[in-house]
């Protein structure tokens, strides 16, 4: 597995082995940990920018949905006519 080494000042490394000690695990393991969950963290955000900008896309061509037909349409879950979907 490969390795790569982290420069951190000094309250940030007492707090991660204050962490360490209190959660019984290594200090490697919580970075690994944490850089897991920022990376995924990332990834999402970087989704929604792109979902983001294809719905900005969609937008500028006209390709909307009119927030009337939206409106009926959720006000009619649940009932015996409940209505279809409204498209753009």
């Amino acid at each position: 597995m490969p390795m790569t080494s982290v420069r951190m000042s000094e309250e940030l490394m007492d707090k991660l082995e204050g962490m360490s000690e209190k959660l019984h695990r290594s200090k490697g393991w919580i970075i690994k940990d944490a850089v897991a969950q920022y990376l995924e963290k990332m990834e999402q955000r970087e989704q929604m920018l792109i979902e983001t900008r294809r719905a900005m896309a969609d937008v500028e061509k006209g390709d909307v949905v009119d927030g009337d037909d939206v409106m009926a349409w959720l006000e009619s879950w649940g009932r015996d006519n409940e209505k279809e979907p409204p498209k753009g």
